[in-house]
């Protein structure tokens, strides 16, 4: 299940909710708060929250772990990230997202690692991934950390982030100014 996969699947099951006539599957609920969660649109996944029927909130606990999880992504609360993750036996209809969504968090906290510190405790790294500290540590030499076993300190590298490129002032206004005019209209 890859990025593109997810990609069109989210279309598919947007284009669904919004095209139908009665009640929404809930599947189609799970999969697209599921998808936003892994995608961290975390605004998206908020709004579709809220305009999920309460009956159909009521009716499967299963949305609400999802949305469990999507809360303390808001938060960034790493730790409860992970243990709501693990705490539940997702279905079939979501599990491999959820997968996903949880491989996602933890990328962006070793970005985010490598990125914001130049030295941080083993456990901290342990929390912010959701990794035990022998896996951990591991992890962290893999990655060609610097790792200080006795006093359990690691040292980050940073990682080169590409940039999107630069988009002239001109250009800009020229966007902006489309906007108002389509608003506008």
């Amino acid at each position: 299940m890859d990025s593109v996969y997810l990609d069109n699947l989210m279309e598919d099951l947007e284009k669904r909710e919004i095209e139908a006539t009665n009640d929404v599957p809930t599947e189609v609920y799970e999969k697209l708060l599921a998808i936003y969660l892994y995608k961290h649109d975390l605004c998206n996944a908020k709004f579709l929250w809220k305009r999920i029927p309460a009956k159909v909130k009521a009716s499967t606990p299963e949305l609400g772990n999802i949305w469990s999880v999507g809360q303390y992504m808001w938060k960034k609360d790493y730790p409860s990230i992970y243990k709501s993750l693990n705490s539940v036996t997702w279905s079939n209809i979501v599990s491999d997202i959820m997968q996903k969504v949880e491989e996602s968090v933890r990328n962006r906290a070793v970005d985010l690692i490598s990125q914001a510190y130049s030295s941080i405790s083993l456990d901290t790294v342990c929390a912010m991934t959701g990794l035990a500290p022998d896996i951990c540590s591991k992890a962290c030499i893999e990655k060609e950390w610097k790792y200080e076993a006795d006093t359990k300190i690691v040292h980050p590298v940073k990682t080169k982030i590409e940039s999107i490129g630069t988009t002239s002032s001109e250009d800009q206004l020229y966007k902006l100014t489309d906007f108002v005019s389509f608003l506008e209209n």
